[in-house]
């Protein structure tokens, strides 16, 4: 039993080689899989891969003529995935639905603590000597609205600890969680829970949320809200935002992710001149926190991609369903 993974990096060679309990054939490549790359998986029963890589309905077909007949994702998101195709030509699609929503959840309010206290900037000047507090000042979490858009098990996370700060948190989600109304979570229409002082983001990309967060939505938002993002890059009308940040509309802006984070993310280009202007404007703002898509980036939740992505495989293989079904998408 072979498997194929695209875009590794390091650590996915660490922990999906601690975890392999069946005695896989692994093969780690640094390539990301699309049209170009895909008959790399040529030998492989099933391949794994992320967030960034291209499964299109030309990847699929290619894949479909190999003796590829599992794509196993180690990531929750989907939406990079021709689903339809995928099951027009015989493969399986699995995911892991639930990896540590805690990770994420805390990495959001890591992102909303640091540009609330700017303790990044006081780290900088305290290092050269420098321990003056102007430009330092913050304001009390506590006590803040807080508009959460998805509430799926990191948006729950979120609530949660929120909540523990004190805040009012209003919710939006086509479904609500009683457990989170019972302990205080307030649903809301979409419109209202722009109202918010402090909004982060824990829905799917899809059709209907692309662009979600536009100039539209920033015009609704309260003037000088934060905006934090740590789940898909597409959510955010990347042009909207510089245009609402530079006018003062969006008072800070904390993002993990990033529409076109796949030119960008997880690799080092230190040495390069990055042609992204629409990112290199956004790090220009002191206003914006932008980490790499890291949020997920915990010992317990790398445990658990790898150890989920394995169980679906060995599920597939031998009984040709998953359990729980929410893992398995085609």
């Amino acid at each position: 039993m072979k498997i194929v993974f695209f875009s590794a990096q390091p650590y996915d060679k660490v922990f999906f080689t601690q975890f392999n309990k069946d005695n896989y054939e692994l093969v780690f490549l640094e390539i990301p899989l699309n049209e170009q790359t895909a008959d790399f998986a040529a030998g492989a029963n099933a391949i794994c891969v992320f967030v960034n890589d291209k499964i299109t309905a030309g990847v699929l077909e290619k894949l479909s003529k190999t003796t590829v007949n599992i794509i196993a994702l180690r990531c929750a998101g989907f939406n990079n995935v021709d689903l339809d195709s995928a099951k027009s030509n015989g493969i399986r699609v699995c995911r892991v639905p639930a990896y540590s929503p805690e990770a994420v959840a805390e990495h959001a309010v890591a992102m909303l603590l640091t540009l609330n206290r700017k303790t990044h900037k006081a780290y900088n000047r305290v290092r050269e000597q420098n321990f003056s507090l102007n430009g330092l000042l913050g304001y009390n979490i506590h006590g803040k609205t807080i508009g959460i858009i998805g509430t799926g098990n990191i948006g729950k996370a979120f609530a949660k600890i929120m909540l523990g700060f004190g805040c009012r948190v209003l919710a939006f989600d086509l479904i609500a969680n009683k457990d989170l109304e019972t302990l205080g979570v307030e649903y809301l229409p979409l419109m209202e829970v722009f109202k918010s002082d402090i909004i982060s983001l824990h829905c799917p990309l899809n059709e209907q949320t692309k662009h979600l967060m536009n100039e539209s939505s920033f015009a609704m938002m309260k003037k000088g809200a934060v905006l934090i993002n740590t789940s898909r890059g597409g959510l955010i009308d990347t042009k909207a935002v510089i245009k609402a940040l530079k006018t003062g509309q969006i008072g800070a802006l904390g993002i993990d992710v990033y529409e076109q984070e796949e030119k960008l993310f997880f690799r080092d280009l230190s040495e390069d001149i990055i042609q992204d202007d629409a990112i290199q404007r956004l790090m220009s703002f002191p206003n914006v926190l932008i980490t790499a898509h890291q949020a997920f980036f915990t010992n317990e939740a790398l445990t658990q991609i790898a150890t989920t992505t394995f169980n679906n495989i060995s599920q597939l293989i031998n009984t040709n369903n998953l359990t729980p079904q929410a893992a398995l998408l085609v």
